[in-house]
């Protein structure tokens, strides 16, 4: 592959050295799979909890007497040095260790930004898998890299990094880019008419179920409707922070946008994408030609999965390529002008690793090469609230049953404007809240010391609201 030639060609660093901020599921095969890359180095995690990095460098093969627990900077610096693997509790300590890139995996909004706002500040590289923090302020992030002279990017191994490669590969090809995202998936048995995601079961009424045998030419938008009116509530539930976070950083680095506030979560078959993401003078149902998406794909028999791959729908004008594509194998709509592409699987910290050495031997993103603040994932209360209470508890991700979140055109920051999602872990209401209210920027008390809420506002500050994505 293309990337191993062009690291050979760059002598230094011999070996990127990267520290983990964060060791969950996602941290813990980042540290795993480095064990087994030339010329990557990840020799120190931090963690809240030591278990957790404990028990990655374990499962890595690292024995016990080769950990080290460490609660100062230059403690941590011997045991690098003496070849230990170490953990430390607070992640400044890793800022002025001879490190080049940062891996920031914590799931913590203001944890994400702060530790990438430091990494940037000491001049070391920026892989950020955070993507709450990534939806909020990765404009200003990267803003901040560029200036600093050093990377910030989106990671491999999760949806919106690998989508972005999707986009930014057929757009060097010359390919206009009508869709992308990523996909969902829920089981469907045409026998009984049922469909099943995450031990949940809904029946598609027996008068309805036509409409989701395999769409005919022509009948896109009578069979689509069906589908969204049956589902509609399962769509609902999901529309979460997490899901809009994902959809958000696709958008800010490219030139997506979302043409509705839940983006498309239509069920389709994989063999439809083409034919449905592609505009309605094509017979599909975009009114656009850069949406933005999340189909939910409904997988039949004995179907590979492909739940957590991601996907773009494109088109060209080239009548050979056109050709090409069609007869070559991509899956593509009736007459022959919208094709897709898609990655089935998305293999999270395994992949990060070429992030990581892009970034440290390259001096480049594996994400986008420019991210413009066009989208902002915004929060709707699904019961009332009382002025003083925090709609979503410090830590927490803003993972609540009582939110749903949803895609909006990035804004000025009015009062009345729709608050950053993110914004309101920890901080309490000013006024009380009916239930169905969009929550405002006047809506919620900013915190005195948050490093999140002060980049927002400098984001907010250097960018205008919607910018023009053509360019």
């Amino acid at each position: 592959m293309i990337d191993q030639q062009l690291f050979s060609q760059v002598k230094d660093p011999p070996v990127v050295r990267a520290a983990l901020v964060g060791c969950g599921s996602f941290g813990a095969s980042i540290v795993t799979q480095a064990r087994l890359i030339p010329r990557l180095e990840i020799r120190i995690v931090a963690d809240i909890d030591p278990a957790a990095a404990r028990r990655a460098f374990q499962q890595a093969g690292v024995s016990e007497d080769d950990i080290a627990i460490c609660s100062n900077a230059s403690r941590a610096l011997w045991a690098m040095e003496a070849g230990k693997w170490v953990i430390v509790e607070d992640a400044m300590l890793l800022m002025g260790l001879p490190l080049h890139v940062i891996v920031t995996a914590t799931r913590v909004p203001e944890a994400g930004v702060r530790h990438a706002y430091e990494a940037i500040r000491h001049g070391k590289h920026v892989v950020m898998v955070d993507k709450e923090a990534d939806a909020t302020c990765g404009a200003i992030l990267k803003y901040l890299a560029d200036r600093a002279g050093v990377v910030y990017t989106a990671e491999d191994g999760d949806q919106p990094g690998l989508a972005l490669g999707l986009i930014a590969w057929a757009e060097a090809l010359g390919f206009e880019v009508l869709c992308g995202g990523y996909l969902h998936e829920w089981a469907y048995d045409a026998a009984s008419g049922t469909l099943s995601s995450h031990g949940s079961q809904i029946t598609v009424p027996p008068g309805d179920r036509w409409a989701f045998d395999p769409i005919p030419p022509g009948e896109v938008r009578r069979y689509t409707e069906v589908r969204d009116r049956v589902t509609a509530d399962w769509q609902a539930e999901d529309d979460f922070g997490d899901t809009m976070a994902h959809l958000a950083v696709i958008a800010n680095g490219s030139r997506l946008m979302s043409e509705n506030p839940s983006a498309h979560r239509t069920p389709l078959r994989v063999t439809e994408l083409a034919s449905v993401f592609c505009p309605e003078a094509d017979g599909g149902i975009l009114h656009t030609r850069n949406a933005v998406a999340l189909p939910n794909i409904l997988r039949t028999g004995e179907s590979p999965s492909v739940d957590g791959g991601v996907f773009i729908v494109m088109t060209t004008s080239d009548p050979q390529a056109r050709h090409v594509m069609a007869v070559k194998g991509t899956l593509t709509n009736r007459d022959r002008s919208a094709f897709l592409i898609y990655r089935p699987h998305h293999l999270c910290g395994a992949e990060t690793a070429m992030s990581i050495l892009v970034a440290g031997l390259l001096r480049a993103p594996t994400g986008s090469h420019r991210i413009v603040p066009s989208v902002d994932v915004a929060a709707t209360v699904t019961r009332g609230f009382r002025v003083g209470e925090m709609v979503c508890a410090a830590g927490k991700s803003c993972w609540s049953r009582d939110l749903r979140a949803s895609l909006v055109p990035a804004a000025t920051p009015e009062p009345d404007a729709p608050l950053p999602y993110y914004l309101l872990e920890g901080n309490r209401l000013t006024v009380d809240v009916p239930q169905g209210t969009l929550i405002t920027r006047r809506m919620v008390e900013p915190p005195p010391d948050s490093i999140l809420w002060t980049l927002r506002q400098k984001q907010d500050e250097l960018f205008p609201a919607q910018p023009d994505r053509t360019n």
